[in-house]
């Protein structure tokens, strides 16, 4: 999502949306940059309207605003997860690793 509020930043203060700038605002922000999701994030912008897209959707966030602790909390849970298997799968090539030498 930091991504998207980057784009968003940059339009409303009536900055170019590129990579560079992108970059520099996530930074700022003290994000991670990925670059891959940077460019993509370019070119998945490159034909949108950002004003209308940010009108439609404050419209239609009004009803979802009810929905989003429960979004959030799966999101969380879901991001949870995630780093579970990724630890599991270092601890599996650690373990093989080990395998090797013992």
């Amino acid at each position: 999502m930091e991504y998207i509020y980057a784009a968003m930043l940059l339009h409303t203060t009536g900055k170019e949306i590129n990579e560079e700038n992108v970059k520099s605002v996530l930074e700022a922000a003290g994000a991670e940059v990925d670059d891959a999701r940077v460019k993509a994030l370019i070119a998945a912008l490159e034909d949108v309207d950002i004003e209308e897209a940010m009108e439609t959707t404050a419209v239609a966030a009004a009803p979802a605003a009810a929905t989003a602790p429960a979004a959030a909390a799966e999101e969380a849970e879901e991001e949870e997860e995630e780093e579970e298997e990724e630890e599991e799968a270092e601890e599996e090539a650690a373990a093989g690793l080990g395998a090797l030498f013992g």
